[in-house]
């Protein structure tokens, strides 16, 4: 089937895409649904947030960004040499991020490294890592009199230990270290784009790149730490790829321990990112290669029980984390609602037209189209189970951001004729939510 032949399989996952988008803002209000989005004052379900309109001189840098990317972002993607398009990716994704997060002023990069809910505050805090390993469990609970902030009981010691990393490097004051994590936000595109071209669809990258730079994803990685989880992820993964399809053992061997010492930090930064397993087998499966799987387990392994060796053993904080979760607003959080709202939130972080580019994976592929159309369904799933599983009720536009790169290479199996215009819905989508909406991240 032509590409130009699959316009109404598009249009039709748009359609889909819109109507949840909008259902999930407009019932709870219609209904009177109380579906408990923020804790802290009426929110506005699905995202973490609430109504508040702004604009800055930086707003103008924003649509700038936007309407030279619309223009010209497929053109330069088909034509620049490979080392050229990465280079512009990374420059102009870290325009768009830091643009879009100084609508809001400096303080758009760094309020949450000044939130005593986030990392950095008890970063700051914390001399002996040896003994926050060994207690941290303990002071997940509510009931701890010397329980951790909600973030740092939400996440393994991972996420907190790169915030004391750039405490101890002198990068832990609230601008600098917001812009680091920018600074790796940016390169996630990149590490997508090797993945692509290292199984063999390098074609379609180039398609996908502008999607990738220019991702309402922009909103929610600038600045939380789950952007570095994501970026964490994309190089895990590209890692892998890389091991995959080599055909020197020594590289075979030392890029599966790179990818597993990568995916195994992440299963240390966020209990959900063990579904990263599902893309990293797609990864394996994608490049007929199995030989890295062990390598790269064994170095995941080794990262997860240097931990326990350290005191802090991931099966044993789950449990009690899953307690924490479920004795707050979890229990408060219809599942009715959120099993749906939360797609909603993802299609806004994602952009609505991953619904156009989903329905058209979903159909049979070959060859290059079919890597994919396989990334991209191995992402969707793993976004299912955690859906599913009932632990994310609420704020995936954040949580969910390991995945979103993965679902978005799914827009350059788009028809050719909505490639432009589609762009222009996805960075208009960024700009509504940036300065319509205050998102908390």
């Amino acid at each position: 089937m032509s590409r130009d032949r699959l316009a109404p399989r598009a249009a039709t996952g748009l359609a889909v895409a819109v109507v949840v988008v909008v259902a999930s803002f407009v019932v709870p209000p219609l209904t009177g649904w109380d579906v408990d989005a923020r804790s802290d004052m009426v929110g506005l379900p699905p995202l973490h947030g609430f109504v508040d309109v702004r604009w800055s001189a930086t707003s103008v840098l924003a649509v700038l960004v936007a309407v030279a990317g619309v223009w010209r972002g497929e053109h330069l993607a088909r034509t620049l040499s490979w080392r050229r398009l990465l280079l512009t990716s990374y420059v102009v994704g870290l325009v768009w991020l830091v643009a879009l997060a100084l609508v809001d002023g400096e303080v758009g990069l760094t309020r949450v490294m000044t939130s005593p809910s986030e990392y950095m505050v008890t970063a700051r805090e914390i001399t002996d890592v040896p003994a926050m390993l060994r207690e941290y469990v303990d002071r997940i609970p509510y009931t701890a009199p010397d329980n951790w902030p909600i973030h740092l009981a939400g996440h393994p010691p991972g996420a907190v230990l790169f915030h004391v990393a750039l405490v101890r490097l002198g990068l832990g004051g609230d601008l600098v270290s917001a812009l680091v994590i920018v600074t790796i936000a940016a390169t996630i595109p990149l590490a997508t784009l090797v993945t692509l071209r290292l199984l063999g669809a390098e074609g379609f990258g180039r398609l996908a790149a502008p999607f990738l730079v220019l991702s309402p994803a922009a909103v929610f990685l600038a600045v939380s730490a789950d952007a570095v989880f994501a970026a964490c992820a994309a190089w895990g993964l590209a890692a892998l790829a890389a091991s995959a399809t080599s055909t020197v053992r020594g590289r075979l061997v030392g890029w599966g321990v790179v990818a597993g010492l990568l995916l195994g930090w992440c299963v240390m930064s966020s209990y959900g990112l063990p579904l990263l397993g599902i893309l990293a087998l797609a990864v394996l499966w994608l490049a007929r290669s199995w030989w890295p799987l062990p390598v790269a387990a064994a170095a995941a392994l080794a990262v997860v029980l240097g931990f326990a060796v350290l005191g802090f053993s991931w099966w044993g904080a789950y449990p009690v984390l899953h307690d924490r979760y479920w004795a707050g607003l979890a229990s408060t959080r219809p599942f009715s609602y959120w099993v749906w709202g939360n797609l909603g939130a993802l299609l806004v972080s994602g952009g609505p037209l991953l619904g156009a580019g989903l329905a058209v994976a979903a159909r049979r592929h070959i060859g290059p189209s079919r890597t994919v159309a396989v990334l991209a369904g191995a992402a969707a799933l793993a976004i299912a189970l955690a859906d599913l599983s009932r632990m994310s009720k609420a704020e995936v536009e954040r949580i969910w951001l390991p995945f979103v790169p993965w679902l978005t290479v799914s827009l350059s199996l788009l028809p050719g004729g909505w490639l432009r215009w589609g762009l222009g819905l996805q960075v208009l989508t960024a700009l509504v939510v940036e300065h319509l909406l205050y998102t908390s991240w």
